[in-house]
Formats: C-alpha cells, structure tokens, sequence
C-alpha cells in the first residue's frame, strides 16, 4: 500500500511539474566534402507545433552545433534556428561578440546563394510567415536597441534597422521584425517539439565583405551578447529560459559540441567575475604563466579601457595578444622548445618542425585571471598545423598579434574542449577543460526555484537523460519517468 501510495503521489508531482522540465534542440554536425570529409547523415526532425510555453517554464534550450575551429576547414561553428509560420530552417553562427540574431532577407543584396559548407541557405520572407510582424521606432524594443547601440531608426519610414561592422572588414545591414522562433521540449522525458517564443531578430538586405562570399557561407549569425535585443535576454524576460547559457566546442576533426540556454554543471568549473557596464564579454586578466612562470608583463596591459581589455569571442577563429604582451609570450614558449626542434618563421609567425607529440615538447600556458580563476592552455590551445616539411609536421603559434592595438580576443583556438557558462544574472564566466563529445548536465531554475538535469549534447541519437537530482529539506519521493530518474525532495 506505501508504494502504491508514493507512486500515486509521484504521479501527481509529475503532473504539476511538468512544465518544469527542459527544452531541447538536437546535436548535428556537418562538415566541408571539398576537405574530404565525409558529410554525416542527419537525423529527421520532427514536425515543430506553434504553441508558447508557459511563463512558468523557465528551461533548457538545447541548440546543435556544427562545424570547427580549424581555420584550415571550417573555421567557425554554427547552429541551426527555426523562424517563422510555417518554420524554416536557418544556419547562423554562434558569435558570443555580437548581440542580435540576424539572417539574409528576400531582398538582399550581395547575401550568398549557395554554401561550400553543403547546407541549404534560406531567406527570410516576411510576407510569408503569417506570424511575422515589423518593428517600428516607437516600439520600445527597439528604443531599447538604439540604447545600446545595435538598433537604429530612420525617420521617413518609422522602421527599426541596423547597421553592423565586424572586425573582418565584412559589415550587414537590414531591418528588424518579430516572428516565432520553435524548439523542443522535454516532457516526461521525452523530447517533444511543441514549443515556440516570439523574439526579435534582424532581416539583413545588404552585405559586403566576407559575408559575401560563399566558401564558407551561411544563413546569418548568432549573437549571443548581453544587451536586451540577443535572443538570450529575450527568452529570459519572457521566462522561456535561464539568464545563462553554456557551450563546449570540440576542437577534433569531427567538429560540433554542445550549446544550451541553461548552466552546465562540472564540478571542475572555476568562475571569474565579468567586468561591469561592458559591450563585450570582457574578463579581467591579470597575469600569463608559460610553464609556471610569470612572464614579466605589466597587469595594466591587459586591462579593460577604451581601448584595451581582454574579451571572450567565439566568432573569432584564432586568439589575439595585447601588442605589449605578444613577443615576451612567443619568447617564452620558445625559450622551453629543447635546441633540438627547428625554429622557422612562416609568413610573420614563429612555427616549429616537430617529428614527435606536441605535448611532449610545449608548455602548459595559463592564463590567470581575478578571483583566483586560471585557464591552463594545452599546446594544442595555443599552435596551429600548418603543413609538413620534409616528414616533420610545422606547428605555429596560433596567437596573433594586433599591431598597434592593446586588445587580448580569445576565440575558437582557445574556447575550444572547455565547457563555458556565461552567467548573465550572477555577472561571472566560468570554465573547466572537458571532453566536449562527452553529455553534460544542464541546469534552469524554473519559477518554483528547482533546477532541472538534461543530458545536453548528443540528443540527436538518443534521447536518453543523465538521472537528475532536486535536493530539498523534509523527505523524498521517487519517480521513473520513461528514460529519465528523479529524485525529488520536498
């Protein structure tokens, strides 16, 4: 009878829990046939239904990932989003330096037509949504954006529009509407696709620069920034996710990785507070380490200013070191090589002529940040495989430098095999090296103040979940949902 009564009991929490659990989007990954790798076969999806989530379901979103690090091939990572009545599939990349999702409009001019990525491009037409409305000046979403300087208004036509530059010399510019974007849900579970949020993004009709060009094309970009108009900020104050998202880029050949709208949980994660009233994601480092030595550069040379800091870019493929702090860093680096490896220089960077594993020969760099926070570098986080000469593979420092500016970017080359959470709401980064193909636990507060436990990542062949544990104070019952175990004390 005692059993029979928890599971009964169970049965009701499960009920009224229900919206609680997370939201979830799978895993793919897709990659270059013209470097010869071999285009992994993607799952099927099923169909999205346009129904909002309750305020109350403050979960996880659970974004696929594609594409790598290696400039050599791709060069970038990037996901898929789903916009629009009936919705469409759209490829952006994932740019942590930049707020607004934008993707190429109808009637863009100088959009590419076709990717050396393999994947369909899609344009955004808002007259074909029938969920899809402007955005006007006097919307205070937009007076928001002018605010921060990602939305602008012309006034013969009352339209909210944009204007971007990159730091590539490529640039876009367009108008922004409102429209549905759709994920899934995990429901007792299991992974349903009943969910959809209105967001505001932008609908580019002109680019230039890199943007124009198809090697590497996609649908538009991601910016996962800190301002009011990033999809992370929109979510959040509608109650659809957490003021926090996480991702763990894979750096091998195959590529892809994890990226939520929630917090990874590892124990092993070490957090540093942000600097404050800042565009970017500025962190503040204080000293480098090669091999446990600090190297003599002064801390102020790293300090956020107007026009120096230290910023964390995943739109960036490679890393950048502050003018001042670039030379005592490759001399450093250089100054561990035994004599016996061969120094050369390629193009402007120091490179070296290896026979054996990197990490028998290279130093542990660390990167020490405030609050006691270091980020240890393997040589693979901070060389870069060029080419081989003669049977011996010629590695170079991927670190590059800025002539003239005082700005340290760390991109891809570092960013990659770690897990980073981007805590909004607590101001603070954290990270911690890990096995990026591994699953992960995700947690969101929902309104009633429990945390949820997905296993994130590889949802795309299965949709098994890690068990997940809500800890309380009086007592406990215990449920079997399907795939998923929770413990739950009340």
């Amino acid at each position: 009878m005692a059993s029979a009564f928890l599971f009964a009991v169970a049965l009701l929490l499960a009920a009224t829990i229900a919206l609680g659990f997370p939201a979830s989007l799978t895993l793919e990954r897709a990659f270059p046939s013209n470097h010869g790798v071999e285009l992994s076969q993607l799952r099927a999806r099923d169909s999205l239904r346009h129904r909002r989530m309750s305020q109350s379901s403050n979960g996880v979103v659970d974004f696929s990932v594609s594409g790598t690090f290696d400039p050599f091939q791709v060069g970038l990572y990037y996901t898929k989003v789903q916009l629009g009545s009936p919705p469409t599939e759209y490829y952006v990349q994932i740019d942590t330096g930049s707020d607004v999702l934008w993707v190429g409009c109808r009637s863009c001019n100088g959009c590419p037509l076709t990717s050396g990525l393999q994947i369909q491009l899609n344009f955004f037409d808002p007259g074909s949504s029938s969920t899809a409305s402007s955005i006007s000046c006097s919307d205070q979403r937009c007076r928001t954006g002018v605010q921060s300087s990602d939305a602008s208004c012309a006034s013969q036509n009352n339209q909210c529009a944009y204007t971007f530059q990159y730091g590539d010399g490529s640039g876009t510019s367009g108008y922004y509407v409102s429209d549905l974007m759709h994920f899934n849900t995990i429901f007792e579970g299991s992974v349903t696709s009943n969910s959809s949020a209105p967001v505001v993004f932008g609908c580019s009709i002109q680019q230039t620069g890199d943007l124009t060009k198809s090697d590497r094309a996609v649908d538009g970009i991601f910016g996962f920034g800190q301002q009011q108009m990033s999809v992370v900020s929109q979510l959040a104050s509608q109650g659809m996710a957490p003021r926090v998202f996480s991702h763990c880029l894979k750096g091998d050949n195959t590529g892809g990785g994890i990226l939520v709208l929630g917090e990874i949980v590892e124990p092993n994660i070490v957090y540093t507070p942000l600097v404050p009233s800042q565009p970017h994601y500025n962190l503040n480092l204080q000293s480098i380490a090669v091999n446990g030595q600090i190297l003599s550069i002064d801390s102020s040379v790293f300090a956020t200013s107007s026009n120096r800091g230290t910023i964390i870019d995943s739109g960036t493929t490679l890393a950048y070191l502050a003018e001042e702090a670039y030379d005592p860093f490759v001399s450093a680096v250089t100054a561990t090589v035994p004599q016996s490896i061969r120094t050369v220089l390629s193009r402007g960077n120091q490179c070296y002529l290896i026979t054996t594993s990197i990490s028998d020969i290279f130093p542990l760099v660390s990167l020490n940040f405030a609050g006691g926070a270091s980020m240890v570098l393997r040589p693979q986080d901070y060389l870069i495989q060029q080419t081989s000469i003669g049977g011996a593979a010629m590695w170079c420092i991927g670190f590059q430098k800025i002539q003239g500016q005082g700005i340290t970017i760390l991109g891809d080359l570092v960013l990659k095999d770690k897990i980073f959470v981007y805590d909004l709401a607590g101001q603070r980064i954290g990270w911690a090296n890990y096995d990026c193909s591994l699953s992960v636990n995700v947690s969101a507060s929902t309104g009633t103040g429990r945390s949820e436990y997905v296993n994130a990542g590889e949802l795309s062949g299965t949709t098994s979940l890690r068990e997940g544990i809500k800890a309380g104070i009086l007592a406990f019952l215990i449920m079997h949902i399907t795939l998923i175990s929770c413990i739950v004390f009340l």
